[in-house]
């Protein structure tokens, strides 16, 4: 077994936490987002609060046993439909507290994306059982 393998309850956890904080930071600091959403999206506020109560429910969701496959591919979804706001803030060069407006940051920044849509993806499938004891 693999870390990953041996970790992906623990890592279910991580993001979580990860997407109820960052769902909470929609509502809490609201204008680092507001600026990043592309000016072609009507309603860049209401779509930041909506993006942060979905990013809030899907992170309570993934620890929840009943919905966590759905809660998982609603992230896939999410990472995909926010990957224009992350697009238009490095190529615009829209600078937020605390974020680098380096190339180089970007260039990590962006193919992350793929990381976070493949760590959400990797809970879409259910989990396998754990090995018996029993007749032995």
């Amino acid at each position: 077994m693999n870390f990953l393998t041996q970790n992906k309850t623990t890592l279910r956890g991580v993001l979580a936490v990860c997407m109820v904080v960052a769902g909470v930071l929609h509502f809490a600091q609201s204008t680092p987002f507001i600026r990043i959403v592309p000016d072609f999206l009507p309603a860049p506020a209401a779509l930041v609060y909506i993006s942060g109560a979905i990013e809030i429910l899907l992170g309570i969701g993934l620890l929840v046993p009943a919905t966590r496959q759905f809660a998982a591919w609603g992230l896939v979804a999410l990472f995909i439909a926010v990957f224009p706001a992350n697009l238009n803030m490095a190529i615009n060069h829209i600078k937020i507290a605390g974020i680098p407006d380096a190339w180089w940051f970007q260039a990590i920044r962006l193919p992350f994306q793929l990381v976070l849509i493949a760590w959400a993806y990797w809970y879409t499938r259910p989990g396998r059982p754990a090995p018996s004891s029993e007749g032995h």
